[in-house]
C-alpha cells in the first residue's frame, strides 16, 4: 500500500528467513536495495511495534509488518540560510571557515538545510565555484559534522581546480588536535591501511584488506594523562572519510567521544572523576578539531596558512584530567 511517501509491506511466510533489506526492494520497486539500505541507516524503515530497524542484513519474519518512509526530495539548489559564519580568510577567489562541531557540511539526506552550503550562498551572495555540483558548491573538501576547525572553499571555477589538484597531490598542509583514549606507544608513529565501507556496519568506515583508498596519518602525542588519555596531533596525507577516527581506534586508542568507532563512555573505567565521566557523557561528538590548513593560493601563488586555536571542548577535558 502507497500512503503517499510511505510504503507498507506485509512479509508471507515464502519469504522468511529473507535480507529485509531485499524483501523491501522487491516489494517497492522504485526502490532499489541500496536506497532502502540508505532508508534504514536513517531510521526511516520500521517495524510493527515502530522499532527503527537498521540492519539492511536481518532476517524476515512471517506475518511481519514493515513501514518504509520516503523523505521528500531535496530542493535541485540548496537555498541561501543567513547563519552565522567565524570567517578566518577571504578575497574575490576563496574563503577559508572555522566551522563549528556540529555543522554539516553540504545538504543530504536528513539535513536539507542549516549547512554550511545553505549559510556559504547567503554569505558569498551566491559566488560559489560550480564543479561540485548543485548541492556542493565550491565545497573542495569536507569535515565530519562534529569534527570542527579550517575548512577553504572555493568561489570559481578555477581556484577549486587548482586546490582539487593540490589536495590530489597530497600537497595542503593539515593537522588535526584529537583526545583520545588511552596513550600511543610509540609515542609518535605513522598508521596506514585501506580504507573503505565495513563490511558488518554500513555507518562505519574501516581498514579493509582488499578495495578501499590508500589512507596514511602520522601522529605526535604532545601530552599524557596517563594512563586514560592523550593529547594527539594527526597529520594527514590522504583525505578519506573518518580517517583519523579509523586509523586511531585501529590502534586502540580511539578518538574521545566517537561511539561508533568505540570511543564513547564505556571507556571510562569504574571509579574514574565523576567530572570526567559527566563531561564524557554529556559530548555531543567526537574530539576532533582541524587546527592548521596551508595551501598555495590557485590564482596568487601565495603561500597561505591558518591555524585555529578554538578547541575548546579538547582543553575543557585537559584541565578535568
Amino acid at each position: 500500500m502507497n500512503d503517499g511517501s510511505k510504503y507498507t509491506v506485509r512479509a508471507d511466510q515464502d519469504k522468511a528467513g529473507g535480507r529485509v533489506d531485499r524483501l523491501l526492494a522487491d516489494a517497492v520497486a522504485h526502490l532499489s536495495r541500496s536506497r532502502i539500505q540508505a532508508l534504514m541507516a536513517s531510521g526511516h524503515v520500521r517495524g510493527a511495534d515502530g522499532t527503527a530497524l537498521t540492519d539492511p542484513a536481518a532476517k524476515v519474519r512471517a506475518g511481519e509488518v514493515y513501514t518504509v518512509t520516503e523523505p521528500p526530495p531535496l530542493p535541485a539548489e540548496p537555498e541561501a540560510q543567513e547563519i552565522a559564519l567565524d570567517v578566518v580568510f577571504e578575497d574575490a577567489h576563496l574563503i577559508v571557515i572555522d566551522k563549528p562541531a556540529g555543522l554539516v557540511v553540504h545538504p543530504a539526506a536528513g539535513h536539507g538545510e542549516g549547512t554550511l552550503v545553505n549559510a556559504l550562498l547567503y554569505h558569498c551572495r551566491g559566488r560559489l565555484s560550480g564543479i561540485g555540483g548543485v548541492t556542493r558548491p565550491g565545497i573542495v573538501h569536507r569535515l565530519d559534522k562534529d569534527t570542527s576547525g579550517l575548512i577553504v572553499v572555493a568561489k570559481d571555477d578555477v581556484t577549486h581546480q587548482g586546490l582539487a589538484a593540490q589536495f590530489a597531490r597530497h600537497d595542503i598542509e593539515r593537522a588535526y588536535k584529537t583526545m583520545v583514549w588511552g596513550v600511543p606507544s610509540p609515542a609518535r608513529g605513522t598508521v596506514e591501511g585501506n580504507i573503505g565501507r565495513s563490511p558488518t556496519n554500513r555507518k562505519k568506515m574501516a581498514i579493509v584488506k582488499r578495495g578501499g583508498k590508500p589512507a596514511v596519518t602520522h601522529y605526535a602525542t604532545e601530552t599524557v594523562f596517563a594512563p586514560v588519555a592523550a593529547l594527539v596531533e594527526c597529520r594527514l596525507e590522504t583525505g578519506r572519510t573518518h580517517q583519523i577516527r579509523v586509523h586511531m581506534a585501529s590502534i586502540g586508542h580511539p578518538v574521545v567521544g566517537d561511539p561508533l568507532y568505540g570511543g564513547g563512555p564505556g571507556r571510562l573505567k569504574a571509579g574514574a572523576d565523576p567530572r570526567l565521566r559527566q563531561f564524557v557523557h554529556e559530548l555531543n561528538g567526537q574530539l576532533l578539531h582541524a587546527y592548521l590548513l596551508g595551501f598555495s593560493h590557485p590564482v596568487t601563488g601565495k603561500l597561505l596558512s591558518f591555524k585555529s586555536n578554538k578547541f575548546n571542548k579538547i582543553n575543557e577535558m585537559c584541565n578535568i584530567l
